[in-house]
């Protein structure tokens, strides 16, 4: 009972924490977010290599792949919130002129 208690605090926390964060904060806290994502992902690979029978061994081959995915993820949303920070590159103009065959 005491876990469950500690787990709906965490997520009532966590909650608060993340809904008052300012956008100028969100690609920082991101990355961080992607650093502590690694460490699972290497936790669930030491669990799994750990597991004993077919239950754990699968158990942990999920999890391994849910982090794997939540990794990933984590990535690529940071990819696209850098992306909205990037100046439009400007249009690549033609250099030959009208006419000429192009090499």
């Amino acid at each position: 009972m005491s876990l469950l208690t500690v787990f709906v605090l965490a997520v009532f926390v966590g909650f608060e924490v993340v809904s008052k964060v300012s956008t100028t904060l969100h690609t920082p806290l991101m990355s961080g977010a992607n650093a502590i994502h690694g460490v699972i992902l290497v936790g669930a690979i030491l669990v799994t290599g750990d597991a004993h029978g077919a239950t754990e061994t699968t158990l942990g081959l999920l999890a391994v792949l849910l982090a794997t995915l939540n990794m990933v993820g984590g990535f690529v949303v940071t990819d696209r919130m850098l992306e909205m920070f990037r100046g439009r590159r400007p249009a690549r103009k033609d250099t030959t002129a009208a006419g000429e065959p192009h090499a």
